[in-house]
């Protein structure tokens, strides 16, 4: 015999509208809480397509399942099967179809599902050589395009699947190549006032900053958008001296000019630091970074920080750059010494050959060919 839950289950594919409707309202308000989860997800196999076909009804429908699957895919268990059962597919069909009308509630489903590895593939459809790459292509165009100074952002929750995206290799590569600009487009984000945006943007950045080792090139390609984004977070709040602006490029010098609103949370400012850190890992990174005046912009940012956990993530930036500093001076150090070396021994070389050419009368036409001298 049939339990309550089950019969409900069977009811979302009732033929009858108002059945449905109320059957979809009672799961949507079950999984509001961990033991109405837990419940439901022993039918999953039969709960979790019928939810994902009532995507396409009515908002009065859609909505409510929309809500359930949200709830639902925060369990990794269930995520997984939503995965294979091509619910990625069918959330990004819905979102670019003009009659939907749960954009918001899409994206957050989206940003669940790429919690997990496998979720990200198929969002990237790394199996499909034709396709590869064009949901994330739209999803970012969308993020782009979309306005995050209204109230309303229903594309706000994209900078959270970039991060999750940018978590796979697989990601970080399809977001850094050139051709498909999509770094660029992202980063500019960064400028917005929803914190929500600007907090994925940097930890976007921050996890493409890992294949800086190998493609640190692409990275700096972007240099104009790069470190605007990095480094204004962590610049603090003081007008900067003329001397300092003009060692810097004209799209951070004139931001640092002016007065400017400080980046209050303490978790973009660590992730802008930890890139900052990857990138000038690399010896180009470094020239890239003292190019832009960068050491003295962090400089000026400590002096003002007060979170001890930004505190730390400077420190660690701030010892690669003494460290590297400090090698630098040595090996020039060492190097002068060498030329010193060098000189005093061609000194006596010459000292020593007039000595000979006085006692001999004169050069000889040597019958072997010259030795290379041995530094």
């Amino acid at each position: 015999m049939a339990t309550e839950l089950e019969e409900l289950v069977e009811f979302l594919s009732s033929p009858s509208p108002p059945v449905k409707k109320a059957a979809v309202e009672i799961v949507s308000g079950l999984t509001g809480s961990e033991e109405g989860l837990q419940s439901l997800s022993k039918y999953s196999e039969i709960l979790l397509p019928s939810l994902s076909r009532l995507l396409s009804e009515s908002k009065e429908v859609s909505e409510p399942s929309a809500q359930a699957l949200v709830n639902l895919s925060q369990n990794s268990e269930l995520a997984g099967k939503m995965i294979q059962m091509g619910l990625i597919k069918v959330a990004m069909d819905m979102l670019y179809n003009p009659e939907s009308c749960i954009t918001r509630l899409l994206v957050m489903l989206l940003v669940n599902l790429t919690q997990l590895d496998d979720g990200v593939s198929s969002l990237l459809q790394i199996e499909d050589e034709k396709m590869r790459g064009l949901h994330i292509m739209k999803l970012v165009r969308s993020f782009c395009r979309s306005s995050g100074e209204t109230a309303d952002d229903q594309f706000e929750h994209v900078g959270s699947i970039l991060v999750n995206v940018s978590k796979t290799e697989d990601g970080r590569k399809m977001l850094l190549e050139p051709k498909k600009g999509l770094l660029k487009q992202i980063i500019r984000q960064f400028d917005s006032t929803n914190q929500l945006r600007k907090k994925g943007v940097a930890g976007t950045i921050r996890n493409c900053s890992f294949e800086a080792k190998n493609q640190l090139e692409n990275i700096l390609l972007i240099s104009e958008f790069l470190w605007p984004a990095l480094l204004l977070p962590v610049a603090g709040s003081k007008i900067y001296s003329e001397e300092d602006i003009s060692k810097m490029p004209p799209e951070l010098g004139s931001a640092l000019a002016i007065e400017r609103e400080p980046v209050t949370d303490a978790d973009i400012r660590v992730q802008t630091l930890e890139a900052i850190y990857l990138i000038i890992l690399q010896e180009a990174g470094r020239r890239a970074f003292w190019s832009v005046n960068g050491p003295r912009i962090l400089q000026v940012g400590y002096e003002y920080e007060e979170d001890s956990k930004v505190m730390r993530a400077y420190e660690q930036v701030g010892s690669l750059v003494r460290s590297t500093l400090y090698l630098s001076i040595s090996l020039n150090h060492w190097l002068t010494l060498l030329d010193l070396r060098k000189i005093t021994l061609l000194a006596l070389g010459c000292l020593i050959l007039n000595q000979l050419v006085e006692e001999s009368g004169g050069p000889e036409e040597s019958s072997s060919k010259p030795t290379k001298a041995e530094s």
